[in-house]
């Protein structure tokens, strides 16, 4: 018998296994960190500069702790999630409407900033495959990665639902629009041999403007298309659902070659 065909080579990453429970939970955490961000710029009247620079810093504060772990924590892990998500709502809003770039101007920043990181990325370590993330480089281009596509994902959700400047498809067309969309990258990848990197980073970037879109649909106003719900009972509310999700449901660390 030959022991080492019997020993698991593979060794435990620090960040979880990609399965239908993590893209739940992600879809949970972009819609908080809409009603999240709408709360602190809008709701706070503390506007986008200021929302910005507040999640900036605690991003920085929990991508650091991420980082600096050994392991795999999920809570910590979700956290830098919900970080990104929050600044990348109020970032998204300072480039679209207080710099006045507009929908289709800072998508198009964001999408080109977006591809540089992942080329970067890929030229400098060779992949851009969660399965690849083996040092703390990797692990800071990962980030920085889904930083950058959590932005760029709420700048295409007000670009496709927002009646002034944008597409005017409403939060409940956009909302349809986005989740067509990841039907046809789940199908793509049971059902086609396109590449499951490529996939991962297409589903990651679609439930972010799909997060953004329901946010939106809880609490802007019924006039715009909205159910007016309070951001704060509504960001409370999802808060509670990531923390029994992440308590709750089984999340295993993703696992690559030691």
């Amino acid at each position: 018998m030959n022991l080492d065909s019997s020993i698991d080579t593979r060794a435990l990453g620090k960040v979880p296994e990609v399965t239908f429970i993590f893209w739940m939970i992600k879809i949970v955490a972009t819609t908080l960190g809409e009603t999240g961000g709408d709360a602190v710029t809008m709701s706070m009247d503390l506007g986008y500069l200021v929302g910005t620079a507040i999640f900036a810093a605690l991003f920085l504060v929990a991508v650091s702790g991420q980082i600096a772990a050994n392991r795999f924590h999920p809570f910590l892990y979700w956290a830098v999630i919900i970080a990104t998500t929050t600044v990348g709502t109020t970032l998204a809003d300072l480039l679209d409407r207080s710099l006045g770039i507009g929908y289709a101007g800072g998508s198009s920043i964001l999408f080109i900033l977006l591809m540089a990181t992942l080329g970067l990325w890929r030229w400098s370590l060779g992949s851009v495959s969660v399965e690849s993330i083996t040092t703390r480089t990797a692990e800071m281009f990962y980030w920085a990665t889904i930083l950058f596509s959590q932005t760029l994902g709420t700048a295409l959700g007000d670009w496709m639902a927002d009646d002034e400047g944008g597409l005017g498809m409403g939060y409940e067309g956009g909302a349809i629009v986005f989740a067509v969309g990841l039907a046809i990258v789940a199908a793509a990848y049971f059902w086609t041999r396109l590449p499951h990197t490529l996939l991962f980073w297409a589903a990651f970037i679609l439930t972010r403007p799909l997060g953004a879109t329901l946010g939106d649909l809880l609490d802007k106003p019924i006039a715009s298309g909205g159910l007016a719900l309070s951001r704060y009972s509504a960001s409370a509310a999802l808060a509670v659902v990531i923390l029994a999700c992440v308590y709750w449901l089984p999340q295993k660390a993703s696992r690559h070659r030691a």
